[in-house]
């Protein structure tokens, strides 16, 4: 679109002041929303390991905490697609949270039927990718 004064021209979609660069407004809730994701995961193991080593009560520390690593991850998500569409940021970080997502939800079904076969090797799945995550989102959204 053209405006009336030679030399100007009028943008349908407003610039933003640093284009290489998300806003501060989204880059903190999601670097915080995944690294209390991680922080949650890593809970996740030292709670499995201390239950399958003798200590019975873990399991219930271990379901609760599951709850709280899916919430947290639930609000990666949401601060991706937020990252991603009115931000105009990457896409990927939203994929990637919602991969991670479908596969929690999976660990959370494999262990409340016991699957341990399932279980034990996707955590260890869920909590590499996790950490690549965080890493890749605390490196990309400077």
């Amino acid at each position: 679109m053209r405006s009336s004064m030679p030399g100007m021209s009028v943008s349908p979609v407003p610039p933003r002041a640093d284009p290489g660069r998300a806003p501060g407004w989204i880059v903190r809730p999601l670097r915080s929303a995944a690294v209390l994701h991680l922080f949650g995961v890593l809970a996740q193991a030292v709670l499995a390991g201390l239950f399958v080593t003798g200590d019975v009560d873990m399991l219930a520390w271990h379901r609760t905490n599951a709850g709280f690593t899916h919430v947290t991850l639930y609000l990666q998500l949401l601060a991706s697609i937020l990252l991603w569409r009115p931000a105009r940021g990457p896409a990927w970080p939203a994929l990637a949270a919602a991969g991670l997502v479908a596969a929690e939800t999976l660990q959370v079904v494999a262990g409340q039927e016991r699957v341990l076969a399932v279980h034990f090797p996707l955590g260890m799945a869920v909590f590499g990718a996790t950490t690549i995550l965080t890493v890749l989102v605390w490196r990309v959204t400077r």
